[in-house]
């Protein structure tokens, strides 16, 4: 129902408004009458953003209007009709077509789950609606099941609000850097801010399809760096409502892009399914099942860890990018780990953080079950060349002193009093607390924790384990918490990951990676905390210590 306003307004002398129908992260939409040609018409008008210049504002709207008028030349029964795009007082609006009827978002709260076979006939809609943008060079990049109207009959299947498309040749609608989307809709490789094709878009589908048929889409999870880990790093676990449009819903959430289920093919398995009742598999050149896809019957080993690992590069910059368009700072959507000061374990080997504070915004948990972190790829040095081969092998924690491993540039190599070196940034400063020692940048914004300590029962793994399961008392909003069992420099550890708000609202929510192992008859701990907004400078700051770190 639109809320009817104090007074109607009328726009470029032509288009009334006359109730509001809906508000979302890039304007209003209002039910108003074409005065001209007295036909009822639906009218987007962009809202402001007083944060930025008078330039800047005058960018984007330009781009609004260069983008909305090459959407207009779109022509398909399943996307809606743009009739005219003007300005008032210098505000763009977009006048479409009026949809009598809810979105698929509405249907969805009001009735619950869809039955398969009309999700399989929303699907073939809005397939076709992808495969018409897409060849006319459009990325709609915000397909989710508010932006899918169906008219009063339920007949009429429309895509809308191409608000934030990409258009070829063309500067995106948002500005260079910057992420607009549903997290919970958004494809992993755009959460890494790189180039993304219609593949893209095909993703977003396939997370929409499950919503439809289950009611909930498979990457809803309580906070946003829930949702960004469940996209990139969390095994997919479709619904069993999902059964009967299998093959297409996993094919279109496959991870890899290049893998993923083409537009073509997914509309021909459910075409399928409509006319047989059955999906049969999809061609052999259109898709194949991931590691995902299947039941996890045992950890990972270091090749799938070191994979996934770089992933997380795609999670912090996607988190940082995520974010805007919701109306969060980019920072927010970001995850680095937190297990120094404010996230350090809670056992006598893990870190418990007693700096001061940090800041940023929660994101997810990011390596999760990748590789050992010394492996990682988002690591600026490998491990030294200087190391030893016969260190390595046997299990020894580093090299002699004076094999000690030379610094990147940016770090300096730190000679600790209490029988360790490491690389640091060179901008950081030592800060001893009690059996740990920390390292901090200006202003405590990533705190670089190390503690050594005598081995406990079960070693690493246990260690990380009961400090993962004291995390909610010694970390304040501690979720997204999980231990790996991993490997380091060929002796036993455990990796922990988690995500919290931080000691107060000013520090706001980090990140921490936490790496435990054992060594020479001794338990080595160091982590890194950082704001969820810093996770790129986060990780490399915790590999380069890792990969660096030697006992003497």
């Amino acid at each position: 129902m639109g809320t009817e306003g104090d007074d109607f307004r009328v726009i470029a002398g032509r288009y009334r408004l006359e109730a509001r129908l809906g508000r979302g992260g890039m304007g209003v939409v209002w039910r108003a009458t074409d005065q001209l040609l007295g036909r009822r018409v639906a009218v987007k008008e962009l809202i402001q953003d007083d944060t930025l210049s008078a330039e800047q504002a005058r960018g984007r709207r330009d781009r609004t209007l260069r983008e909305a008028r090459a959407v207009a030349q779109l022509s398909h029964p399943h996307i809606i009709v743009v009739h005219d795009v003007v300005e008032d007082g210098e505000r763009p609006y977009i006048v479409m077509e009026l949809i009598d009827g809810g979105s698929l978002a509405d249907r969805i709260a009001e009735h619950g789950p869809i039955g398969p076979e009309e999700v399989a006939r929303i699907g073939i809609a809005l397939l076709g609606a992808l495969r018409a943008a897409h060849t006319a060079g459009v990325l709609h990049r915000d397909i989710k099941p508010a932006n899918v109207l169906l008219d009063g009959d339920g007949d009429r299947v429309v895509l809308t609000d191409f608000g934030i498309a990409q258009v070829a040749g063309a500067t995106t609608l948002t500005e260079t850097g910057s992420f607009v989307g549903s997290p919970e809709y958004t494809a992993p490789e755009r959460m890494s801010g790189a180039s993304t094709g219609p593949e893209s878009d095909l993703w977003s589908l396939g997370a929409l399809l499950c919503t439809a048929l289950s009611g909930e889409s498979p990457f809803r999870r309580d906070s946003l760096g829930g949702i960004l880990h469940a996209v990139v790093f969390a095994e997919i676990r479709t619904p069993a409502q999902a059964a009967p449009l299998l093959p297409v819903v996993r094919g279109l959430l496959e991870r890899d892009p290049e893998r993923r289920l083409g537009a073509a093919e997914a509309e021909r398995l459910l075409r399928t399914f409509l006319e047989t009742g059955r999906t049969p598999p999809p061609a052999a050149s259109g898709y194949t099942p991931t590691r995902a896809d299947l039941p996890r019957t045992a950890p990972l080993r270091p090749a799938d860890a070191r994979e996934r690992s770089t992933r997380g590069v795609l999670v912090a910059a996607l988190l940082v990018a995520a974010v805007a368009g919701a109306g969060v700072s980019a920072a927010a959507l970001l995850v680095n780990r937190d297990g120094d000061g404010g996230g350090g374990s809670p056992t006598s080997s893990a870190p418990r953080e007693t700096t001061g504070p940090a800041s940023g915004p929660t994101a997810s948990g990011a390596a999760g079950d990748t590789a050992s972190a010394t492996s990682s790829p988002n690591a600026t040095p490998s491990r030294s060349a200087t190391r030893s081969s016969d260190a390595a092998s046997s299990g020894s924690a580093a090299p002699a002193s004076d094999d000690r491993p030379s610094a990147p540039s940016g770090y300096r190599v730190a000679e600790d009093p209490e029988g360790f070196s490491l690389a640091v940034p060179d901008d950081f400063t030592r800060a001893p607390q009690g059996e740990r020692v920390f390292y901090l940048s200006p202003g405590e914004t990533f705190r670089l924790g190390i503690k050594i300590d005598d081995p406990e029962p079960g070693g690493p793994l246990g260690v990380m384990r009961r400090a993962a399961a004291k995390g909610p008392d010694t970390n304040p909003g501690y979720h997204d918490g999980r231990v790996t069992e991993t490997m380091h420099a060929g002796n036993p550890a455990a990796l922990w990951e988690f995500t919290w708000n931080g000691f107060s609202a000013a520090e706001g929510a980090r990140h921490t990676y936490d790496l435990c192992w054992e060594a020479n008859g001794r338990l080595y701990d160091v982590w890194v905390s950082a704001p969820v907004g810093k996770v790129r400078e986060a990780r490399e700051y915790f590999d380069v210590a890792i990969d660096t770190f030697t006992a003497r």
